[in-house]
């Protein structure tokens, strides 16, 4: 019925702009301007275009017209620097040490849109986990909800569970700024390699495909291929961009650094010095090593005197 409906709706469109062309006295504004006669103009549904940043508006007078969604604008001459199909990360051969001590991000402004990929509460941050750095922010969702482009940009990566080395069904988007975002373990792609994508545009549903325990969405925020956490840029329990123009130093690459140090906390978890564990080693064997105390290398590692130091873990003992 419905597709009868918009069918009708077409035809009537259609008839309504010839019987304008032979009456131009029938109609004031064409099929975007109101019918002489009929009730106020109501958008009743809209129809999809070959342009998908261009839909067609249908109203109640059996008018309708174009609505410019607004194509993102991807101008700038470096944009494809490094610009890799076939590898989840890009810049490999980019040492830390090349990148500058600051970089100023625009991040939204009246030409770039922001939207959050998943409102939630945080629920694995990004920090050292377990045996593994965990270089993202985990947000909780039910299979198939959708998540959503966090900037406008261009996917550069779709790749599945069976590539993508722990992240499941992903993604990666990069933007006007030289940022990439990273999707993770999603059920479904919804666009494309290569695909211009605006902030806000559904770009896959969520799930627990990879290296998962649950439903939930895997998001990162990385520059030249460098990690750092997401919630700089983003509260994701309001959803909002914390700031429109972001300065990203180098020692926030650290995965020690973090939202909610200061730059000296963060400066000192950058310098952090990592141990790891060998056949023999000790609590107290370390803290004598690397001159500091065991209540330290506790403390910073958030474990207890008694634990056991299973080999092959990494503890900071500085």
């Amino acid at each position: 019925m419905k597709n009868i409906f918009l069918l009708a709706a077409c035809l009537s469109a259609t008839c309504f702009s010839y019987a304008q062309e032979a009456d131009p006295e029938a109609t004031k504004g064409g099929p975007s301007g109101p019918v002489r006669g009929l009730e106020m103009r109501i958008p009743v549904d809209t129809l999809d275009t070959e342009d998908k940043f261009t839909k067609i508006i249908l109203f109640r007078d059996f008018t309708w017209e174009y609505w410019d969604l607004g194509r993102p604008v991807i101008d700038d001459d470096d944009f494809y620097e490094g610009w890799n199909t076939e590898s989840i990360h890009a810049f490999k051969d980019i040492p830390l040490s090349d990148l500058p001590d600051e970089i100023d991000l625009c991040l939204a402004d009246s030409l770039h849109g922001y939207c959050c990929p998943l409102i939630g509460k945080v629920r694995s941050r990004f920090a050292y986990r377990r045996t593994r750095e965990h270089k993202g922010t985990d947000l909780p969702l039910t299979r198939g909800d959708s998540v959503r482009a966090a900037f406008d940009g261009v996917v550069r990566i779709v790749e599945f569970s069976r590539n993508s080395g722990g992240y499941g069904n992903m993604l990666v988007i990069r933007h006007a700024n030289g940022l990439e975002t990273y999707y993770g373990h999603l059920s479904k792609h919804l666009v494309n390699t290569g695909e211009l994508v605006k902030a806000g545009e559904v770009i896959g549903l969520g799930g627990s495909t990879g290296r998962s325990t649950g439903p939930h969405l895997h998001f990162e925020t990385r520059y030249m291929g460098k990690a750092f956490d997401p919630e700089r840029l983003i509260d994701f329990e309001t959803g909002t961009l914390r700031d429109s123009v972001f300065v990203l130093k180098k020692h926030y690459f650290s995965i020690y650094s973090h939202y909610g140090q200061d730059d000296s906390e963060s400066v000192a978890a950058s310098q952090r010095m990592l141990h790891t564990i060998r056949s023999g080693d000790t609590l107290g064997a370390l803290a004598m090593k690397y001159g500091t105390t065991i209540k330290k290398i506790c403390q910073l590692n958030g474990i207890s005197s008694s634990t056991t130091l299973r080999i092959g873990r990494r503890l900071i003992v500085r």
